[in-house]
């Protein structure tokens, strides 16, 4: 007698019975790959807390650029280092500052690319902070506002393809948006950081960024982890502001989030699957506790399956290296 619960068995049985089954695919278009801009000439200096991942100098970022173009990577996500940090964040709003040359650079030579570029200022200024901060050690949120916009437009006018705010100001999606509008930069589409938890697992970016806080955390503009529903409230408010793309950063811990805003909305959902995620799984594979490339695959997956139709991941370029190897 054949039992109801084998059916599934004799669909595992062989690879290609369970591709024909499969619920979920990692698609490499649906990946984006971050990388970090720094002043200078020959700079490819690996991040120490993030193996494998780079801060390239713009003499540099042209031979990375041929090697993801080569791969099949399409979507980049920037940051920028620049050369000098002050208080106020100058070279965020500069058009010839690090990230504006890094558009440009990445426009001409390899145009099939999707640019995407971090609006913030934590790494622009010198106390480490997404914004204002007044003389009392606060972070004003509404100065930061008329900040993050005039970023917005330099980098539109730059020739970003698209603008991820990532600072948690209540009220920048609105801002930004009705900066874009006004100066003819309607179509350029926002994917915000709608659901950014204060988590544990920004140090290595931290390190990559140089933008710890001299002084005190964000947990006063980023989001409790104990909060799941806070989250749908926070997305729906950036929705409504004008948000495209509604982001949930970090991904791993937050797969309940991720589903949660992909049963709520419409919107493309994107999770950041951030540095620390990719840090662990490096460091336990450097001690042979896991297999890197299972691990890698599992995780992605995993994002996938929640309901992500975007992931934000440093394992873009090892994955799009995988593929390639398998053809």
């Amino acid at each position: 007698m054949k039992f109801p619960e084998y059916r599934m068995r004799r669909l595992r049985k062989t690879h290609a019975l369970r591709e024909l089954v499969r619920e979920n695919e990692i698609l490499l278009r649906q990946l984006i790959q971050p990388l970090f801009i720094i002043h200078g000439e020959g700079v490819k200096r690996e991040i120490p807390s993030m193996p494998g991942i780079y801060n390239f100098s713009l003499d540099m970022l042209e031979v990375e650029l041929k090697e993801l173009s080569d791969l099949g990577i399409r979507n980049l996500l920037l940051f920028g280092i620049p050369a000098e940090k002050d208080h106020m964040g100058s070279d965020a709003t500069n058009d010839n500052g690090i990230i504006q040359q890094a558009v440009r650079l990445i426009k001409q030579k390899t145009p099939e690319m999707t640019i995407i570029t971090d609006v913030c200022y934590c790494e622009y200024t010198d106390h480490g902070h997404c914004g204002f901060v007044t003389k009392t050690g606060e972070v004003d949120n509404d100065k930061t506002l008329d900040m993050l916009a005039a970023e917005a437009l330099s980098h539109a006018r730059a020739g970003a393809d698209m603008l991820a705010p990532s600072d948690m100001m209540d009220g920048r999606i609105q801002a930004i948006r009705a900066a874009l509008d006004e100066n003819g930069f309607s179509d350029i589409p926002l994917m915000s950081y709608a659901v950014k938890y204060a988590s544990a697992f920004y140090g290595p970016f931290r390190d990559a960024a140089q933008s710890t806080p001299s002084f005190g955390d964000r947990r006063a503009y980023q989001m409790d982890p104990a909060n799941g529903l806070e989250g749908i409230r926070e997305a729906a408010l950036d929705i409504n502001e004008g948000a495209d793309i509604i982001m949930v950063k970090p991904a791993l811990p937050y797969l309940d989030v991720i589903r949660g805003l992909k049963e709520s909305f419409d919107h493309p959902v994107a999770a950041y699957h951030v540095s620390g995620e990719y840090s662990m799984v490096v460091a336990a594979a450097e001690k042979g506790w896991l297999d890197f490339d299972r691990t890698m695959e599992e995780c992605l997956m995993s994002m996938r399956r929640a309901g992500a139709d975007i992931i934000i991941s440093y394992y873009t370029k090892r994955f799009a290296t995988r593929l390639k190897d398998k053809r």
